[in-house]
């Protein structure tokens, strides 16, 4: 394991053609929009889904078996996964016991009392904590074999306490370079589920329903990676290399009808020399702008967005690493 001895920041340009790169469930499943600009958005949490979605892919970490996979590089938030059964592994694993605390005894007029302010009072729940100690140790093995855990954090005090973690790497929103206009498209479908609505049908199998998508759309993100908080996960440099690799490639196993075309377009990475950094992170990001070019009425290709980057004003002690795919 090597140490990160460098912080990083990065911009990572990912585009979408004809698909919906993250639904708005709040909205029918529209793509996620800023109401007052009109740029399209993708939350955090999806970006961070598809980079855990590839490292497990990468680990031949199995959805039905996670645990069959290479080890430092198990996924701590997957589908269906009970995380306090996960927690409860640490402490197994670390041969410590969680201490059950015991739920609070209601008084004998517990039924005729009244909360104040008119709010009901919750019931006492009973929870699983271990000792400070403990639950250090709990933490430390959680960083070990996780690698979500590691790289992006994880609150895992709830029942079976492993503490929380704070991840060295974060991502911002991505937002589109410029505004969108989800396209809503009736679709069919010509089998049916059961006889009965085959019956009530009579014939005319055909059931209407709604696809939203993006004609086509570039995202800009950024990233930071501190090589403080590095330190106290164990995120290392391998850890980094898989980060990249991940960025590069998560869509190109992420492919689905609603999506259409999701493509990781350009990396880039800021590299400071120092663990603190050399230069404020909106400075360097400043640096790289992002235009449509001056022909384009509209944009359907990334070819029709035009790149700038300020090389002559990237601070002393920042180096600058460009990835296009």
């Amino acid at each position: 394991m090597t140490a990160l001895a460098h912080r990083y920041d990065f911009v990572l340009l990912f585009d979408v053609t004809d698909g919906n790169p993250n639904g708005d469930p709040d909205a029918g499943n529209l793509p996620r929009i800023d109401a007052e600009t009109g740029l399209g958005l993708v939350t955090d949490v999806c970006l961070k889904r598809k980079v855990r979605n590839y490292i497990a892919l990468a680990h031949d970490q199995s959805p039905r078996e996670p645990q069959a996979g290479e080890k430092r590089y198990e996924i701590y938030v997957r589908e269906k996964a009970v995380l306090n059964l996960q927690h409860q592994r640490a402490y197994a694993a670390l041969n410590l016991e969680a201490a059950e605390a015991p739920a609070e005894a209601p008084t004998e007029d517990a039924s005729e009392e009244k909360p104040s302010k008119g709010k009901a009072r919750a019931p006492a729940k009973e929870k699983r904590k271990g000792s400070a100690g403990d639950a250090e140790q709990a933490r430390a093995w959680m960083c070990q074999n996780f690698y979500d855990v590691r790289t992006f954090g994880a609150v895992m005090s709830t029942g079976v306490n492993c503490g929380q973690v704070r991840g060295p790497v974060q991502l911002t929103l991505a937002r589109s370079i410029d505004p969108i206009v989800p396209q809503e498209h009736s679709i069919t479908r010509v089998a049916v589920t059961t006889e009965a609505e085959a019956e009530k049908q009579q014939g005319d199998n055909r059931t209407m329903g709604r696809k939203y998508t993006v004609p086509y759309g570039l995202y800009r993100a950024h990233g930071f990676v501190s090589a403080h908080l590095a330190r106290q996960t164990g995120f290392d440099e391998t850890d980094l290399q898989q980060l990249w690799q991940a960025l590069s490639q998560m869509f190109e196993h992420d492919h689905a009808a609603s999506r259409g075309q999701m493509s990781a377009r350009a990396l880039y990475v800021f590299r400071h020399d120092s663990e603190l950094g050399n230069a404020p992170a909106h400075r360097l990001f400043d640096l790289i702008t992002i235009r449509r070019r001056e022909d384009v009425a509209v944009a359907r290709h990334f070819s029709d967005y035009q790149i700038t980057i300020n090389r002559e004003h990237i601070p002393a002690g920042v180096q600058l690493d460009e990835q296009a795919f």
